[in-house]
This record gives C-alpha cells, sequence and structure tokens, in this order.
C-alpha cells in the first residue's frame, strides 16, 4: 500500500491558499522577467555608464535568482504547482521583456518602471495574506517591495 501524505493543514483554507497562490504566481513571474530584463541589460549595456551599470544590473539580478526561488518554494509550500516556463511567465507577467538593445537611459528607466510593477503585484496581494494571517507570505511580500522600491530609488537618481 502507497503512502499518502497527509493534507495540507497549516490554518489557512485551501481556497484562500490557493488564492494567495495565485497572486504569488503573478509575482513570480514579474520577478523572473525583471530577471532576464536586468540580466539582458547587464549584457547589452554600453556608453559612458557602462561599468557603473555593467556592476549595478549584476548585484540586482544575484539577488533577485534567490527571491525568485523563495517565492516558487512559497507557492509549493501552500500546496499549489509553481509555474516555470517562459510561457506561463509571460502569460502571468505584468513586465514588458527587453530587447537588451535600449541605450542605458532608456534601460535605467525600464528597470524603474520594471521594479514598480513588481512593488504593484506584491502590494495587490498584500491584504489577501493579511487577511489569511500568512505571516510568511507577508513577510516575503514586505521584504520584495522593500527590496524594489529601493532599487527603484537608486535606479531613478542616476536620471535627475
Amino acid at each position: 500500500m502507497r503512502n499518502t501524505a497527509p493534507a495540507i493543514d497549516i490554518g489557512i483554507e485551501k481556497k484562500t491558499r490557493e488564492d494567495i497562490a495565485k497572486g504569488l504566481s503573478h509575482l513570480l513571474a514579474d520577478e523572473y522577467t525583471l530577471y532576464l530584463k536586468t540580466h539582458n541589460y547587464h549584457w547589452n549595456v554600453k556608453g559612458p555608464m557602462f561599468n557603473t551599470l555593467h556592476k549595478m544590473l549584476e548585484e540586482q539580478y544575484l539577488e533577485l535568482a534567490p527571491a525568485i526561488d523563495d517565492i516558487a518554494e512559497r507557492i509549493r509550500t501552500l500546496g499549489e504547482y509553481a509555474p516555470g516556463s517562459y510561457k506561463e511567465f509571460a502569460e502571468l507577467s505584468s513586465i514588458e521583456e527587453a530587447s537588451g538593445k535600449e541605450d542605458a537611459e532608456a534601460m535605467i528607466r525600464e528597470i524603474v518602471l520594471a521594479r514598480e510593477a513588481v512593488v504593484r503585484t506584491a502590494r495587490k496581494l498584500l491584504p489577501t495574506a493579511d487577511d489569511a494571517n500568512d505571516e510568511p507570505t507577508t513577510d516575503l511580500l514586505t521584504q520584495r517591495m522593500q527590496v524594489h522600491e529601493k532599487t527603484a530609488w537608486m535606479m531613478r537618481s542616476l536620471l535627475q
């Protein structure tokens, strides 16, 4: 006889876990698309700000990689499957892909806009997680919003 795992019983109803996981899937797609955009810009930036942007963008995509994993693992913890294909990410993300052929200032602008889009996606899910007393998700969302807001501010400052 095959053993079966017990049902998830973490104090959050199944429907609510599904709703939170759905919101986290959008966040995961946004974060992953931002990761790709940032890595693309890291490879393709040129001009007088090359060295500064090349290093900044590398720091940013290196920070994004483990955050993406944390979000996917939270979705799995809630009992749902995490999206993991380009097709799914393209359908779920609120961020446009980048060509990498933009000039440095356009890249900076695009990163600012993408970072703020991720913040909006996280903020939209926050009340659902908060109402469910889902502190791990709330904490994850808060941390991601802080990182993205600060990074958007720093990138925006390069344009002023």
